[in-house]
């Protein structure tokens, strides 16, 4: 296809074949150059050099160029558009040393040639204007040498049936592949560089790898590369001096910063950056273009090509700019630790952070909200010179934009500033607005604010709202003249100055004013010093009455033997009264009674929203710290608590009551909804103490049973008529079942189950152990003696539990102690402090037994059918006669069933090993008749 003197092949043959012969040595140089290339600086860059020569053709022709690779007869192939082959380029691809490119195109250098190298030993480029070839083989034999040869240093004409160019294209190279190199890896790993090569070289419009298609589309500022499945990924660019900046972004134009790349020269390179965007400059590179060269060059376009990364960073929206603000972290290289600096740099100098009051702000000159609080920048903007627009604050914002020398502004410094400024009352409340979401979204810390001006009313501005008083307009004490009063402007009145330390000034908060809580604290002590409180009793008084207060116990009021905290008063004539133990009341007593006069005086309601008492008083403390609320024997209910309570709600006082006075206090308890909350709290400490303290015709509450509770008969003694309903009994702590509060319950019932004058049915016996074994076995004294399965009192020392049923054959029921359920055994003998009777036996199986899988067993399996049941894993030891140690069983159980040659014996092995051992009977009912009317009769 191409004659030998096309493009002066057989000059540059014979010129080189001269200097071999005449050199030697030049031959072995040659080799050796090719082989660095080839191994070395263009290992893995074959796509890349070939489709730089397709950009520097189409840019020579003027026309973005369209490249195909293939694969066709065992050739790779590459095919492009453009300007073609000419001699100077055949020149090129037969050097080692030079380049037939002018100045300016992307492979400068006609080494790069060398990459196929690769992948093939006769390297073909066919072009519409001739063609040249390149043979491992045909240079061998011209140089007359064995082993390596430079390929590429001898052109060869094209043969003569070298097939033509595919339609519309104007140069192909191909390739014909080594043995060993996978076509279908190799073209794969050809299109994971497409996306990268058409970015990089505009004058690439179209690459076909195979049957897939990527397309390059430009528009205002960006590049769009189109996939062979249509999805498109977007390109923000900006050019600089010989340099674009690229970044990926979305179709809203938002950016999807890049956390690792290479320098792009314009193709990549082995030069890594940790820069958010890519960067495609004219560097300085060695010849294989895989680094930089060093030098005041490279430093030149590197600072060259920062001086335009803020234009690209202007390019994007506002909100968005701080994503290609360079992340903190250790340089990937050399050249990433100069262009970094240097883009840092420019970020520091140049105006590209939007202002809070308009225009853009260089970083250096840059101040950043360290909290992110939706509306603050706005408010600041005229407060901190060079604050940055939202949404670029908070401490994320602060930490990136340190790096270009922006300094971060907190609330503290923000409430600094704002001293002695003058602002509107609407704009003040109009940050405290924007303050206070910032509270309650936990970014702004109320321990800044402290100092945060408020406006008054009189046109002061005060630092601070801890003092300040809030009014509504129709507070009667709204014109209150007292000096110090710091009243806020109606306008500013806000929520936050409330967080913050300011109160309203109506009754009610007028009462919780730590100057008038302080003056009530002590006012007892001030009376008995002589102190007229009557003053602050007579203001204390009329301000609870116009706000229900309450909280005021410690307000000294006069009691029939003298001045008293108000909570230790009672009302005169309060059912109270007819109830407490006549040592309850006086001078030296817990309590008094109210001054007549004063009681006639004030409405109750009044008198006892300031702490009066007219019933029992109720503590409610929802975080508890500890048994501190002046309860009786207190300390002892918190021990009797599995873990700490989260809230005490409990009567107080109830040590006060007479001993003939139970009933009526119950009655009084219940009567009101608060104290009737506390006695109805379970495990709470007023049922607790009732239980256990008051008096019942003599006996604690807690040894009776309701009239009704049969099922206790034998344990508990029904309780006396006392005038109470059964629900006020029980909340006295009167027993309507076997539920146990505690140890003292536990240790209670097993008192009553070890006293032999007491006659318990069997059935209320099991169910009282299982009661037992609920109980924590730490809190429990161990009894000495114990109720057994035959109804005898036995002695612990010789007592047993029972943990399983096949040991009723060996043990006597005198000395077992058992529940209604052997899952509670090992619980029951924890707390009794008794071993378990299956530990105590050392008699083994003596009798011979035959295996049999349950499945084998035809009654079984007939059995098991008529009941719905599964069959069980495994299968029993059948005995002619079972014997364990030296008795005769029915049945057994020592990891393995045993049982009898009988049906009852069966069916106690086949119902413990289904776990239904509540059928056993029936089981054994079924296996001598196993019949359906036997089931259903």
């Amino acid at each position: 296809m191409s004659p030998e003197g096309s493009f002066g092949i057989e000059a540059l043959r014979s010129a080189v074949l001269r200097a071999w012969q005449d050199s030697p040595t030049r031959f072995t140089e040659d080799t050796n150059a090719e082989h660095d290339l080839r191994v070395g600086g263009y290992r893995d860059r074959l796509f890349v050099e070939l489709a730089q020569n397709a950009a520097d053709a189409a840019a020579a022709a003027g026309t973005p160029a369209t490249v195909r690779v293939t694969v066709t007869g065992g050739e790779l192939r590459v095919a492009n558009t453009g300007a073609p082959l000419d001699a100077r380029g055949v020149a090129a691809l037969a050097s080692l040393r030079a380049s037939g490119k002018r100045e300016g195109a992307v492979g400068r250098f006609g080494v790069g040639f060398a990459a196929v190298l690769a992948v093939t030993s006769a390297p073909r480029v066919v072009s519409r204007t001739g063609g040249v070839a390149f043979s491992e083989d045909r240079t061998r034999a011209a140089a007359g040498r064995d082993g390596a040869v430079p390929i590429l240093r001898l052109p060869w004409p094209l043969p003569a049936d070298e097939a033509a160019l595919p339609d519309g294209f104007d140069t192909e190279v191909r390739l014909p592949l080594r043995p060993g190199v996978d076509a279908d890896a190799l073209l794969a790993r050809l299109r994971d560089e497409v996306p990268d090569l058409l970015l990089a070289l505009p004058w690439l419009a179209e690459i076909r790898v195979g049957e897939s298609r990527w397309t390059r589309g430009t528009g205002a500022d960006t590049v769009e590369l189109t996939a062979p499945d249509g999805r498109t990924t977007r390109w923000l660019t900006h050019a600089g001096a010989a340099c674009v900046w690229a970044v990926p972004v979305d179709a809203e134009g938002v950016p999807e910063p890049l956390e690792q790349d290479v320098l792009h020269a314009p193709t990549p390179s082995d030069e890594r950056l940790s820069l958010p965007a890519r960067l495609l400059a004219a560097v300085p590179v060695e010849p294989s273009r895989r680094r930089v060269l060093p030098g005041a060059q490279t430093r030149q376009a590197l600072e060259s090509a920062a001086a335009a990364y803020p234009g690209l960073v202007r390019l994007l929206a506002p909100e968005h700019r701080l994503a290609l603000v360079p992340a903190p972290g250790f340089p990937l290289s050399d050249v990433d630790s100069l262009l970094r600096d240097a883009v840092l740099a420019r970020l520091g100098a140049e105006a590209w952070l939007p202002g809070a009051a308009g225009g853009e702000v260089p970083g250096e000159r840059a101040r950043v909200l360290a909290v992110d609080v939706p509306g603050l920048p706005d408010l600041a903007a005229g407060v901190l010179p060079g604050l940055v627009a939202a949404p670029h604050c908070g401490p994320g914002a602060a930490r990136t934009l340190a790096a270009v020398g922006a300094t971060p502004a907190g609330v503290a410094e923000l409430v600094d500033a704002l001293t002695g400024i003058e602002r509107e009352p609407s704009w003040w409340r109009s940050l405290f607005d924007v303050l206070l979401a910032g509270v309650e979204q936990r970014t702004v810390d109320t321990g800044e604010l402290g100092a945060l001006p408020v406006p008054l009313a009189d046109g002061r501005t005060v630092p601070g709202p801890r003092g300040a008083l809030l009014l509504d307009d129709a507070d009667p004490l709204g014109d209150i003249g007292v000096v110090g009063l710091h009243v806020v402007h109606p306008v500013a009145a806000h929520p936050l100055l409330e967080r913050l330390g300011a109160t309203r000034a109506g009754p009610r908060e007028l009462l919780e004013a730590p100057a008038l809580r302080d003056a009530v604290e002590r006012s007892v002590e001030d009376a008995l010093s002589g102190v007229d409180v009557r003053p602050l009793a007579e203001t204390v008084l009329r301000l609870a009455s116009a706000a229900g207060a309450e909280g005021l116990g410690a307000l000294a009021l006069p009691g029939r033997d003298g001045w008293r905290r108000a909570d230790e008063l009672v009302l005169p004539g309060a059912a109270l009264l007819e109830v407490l133990d006549e040592e309850a009341l006086g001078d030296e007593a817990p309590l008094d009674v109210l001054d007549d006069d004063v009681a006639a005086r004030w409405p109750h309601e009044v008198l006892t929203a300031a702490g009066v008492l007219e019933t029992f008083p109720v503590v409610d403390d929802e975080d508890p710290a500890g048994p501190e609320h002046d309860l009786p024997d207190e300390d002892e209910w918190w021990e009797t608590l599995p873990e700490p309570p989260v809230r005490v709600l409990a009567v107080r006082d109830l040590d006060l009551v007479a001993d003939d006075a139970w009933p009526a206090t119950v009655r009084l308890l219940a009567s009101r909804p608060e104290t009737w909350r506390a006695l109805s709290v379970p495990g709470g400490h007023t049922r607790w103490w009732l239980a256990r303290a008051a008096l019942f015709d003599g006996r604690a509450p807690g040894e009776y049973r309701l009239p009704e509770a049969d099922e206790l008969a034998g344990l508990f003694d029904p309780v006396p008529d006392v005038g109470l309903s059964s629900e006020l009994l029980l909340a006295a702590g009167v027993r309507g079942d076997l539920t146990l509060a505690g140890a003292e319950d536990a240790m209670l019932l097993c008192e009553r189950l070890a006293d032999p004058e007491r006659e318990i049915p069997p059935g209320l016996v099991l169910r009282a152990h299982r009661a037992l074994a609920s109980v924590p076995a730490d809190d429990v004294d161990p009894p000495t003696r114990v109720r057994a399965l035959d109804g005898s009192i036995a002695e612990a020392a010789d007592a047993l539990v029972l943990e399983g049923p096949w040991l009723l054959g060996l043990w006597p029921a005198a000395r077992l102690v058992a529940a209604d359920d052997y899952a509670v055994a090992r619980d029951l003998a924890d707390v009794l402090d008794l071993p378990l009777a299956g530990d105590e036996t050392r008699a083994e199986v003596g009798s011979e037994g035959e295996y049999v899988p349950w499945s084998q067993l035809p009654a079984i399996v007939q059995v098991a059918d008529l009941l719905g049941l599964s069959l069980p894993r495994g299968g029993v030891l059948m005995h002619d006669t079972l014997v364990v140690g030296e008795r005769t069983v029915p049945w057994w159980y020592d990891g393995r069933l045993h049982a009898g040659d009988a049906p009852d014996a069966l069916a106690r092995a086949f119902a413990w090993a289904a776990r239904r051992w509540d059928l056993r009977l029936l089981v054994a009912a079924l296996l001598d008749d196993p019949d359906p009317a036997v089931l259903l009769g």
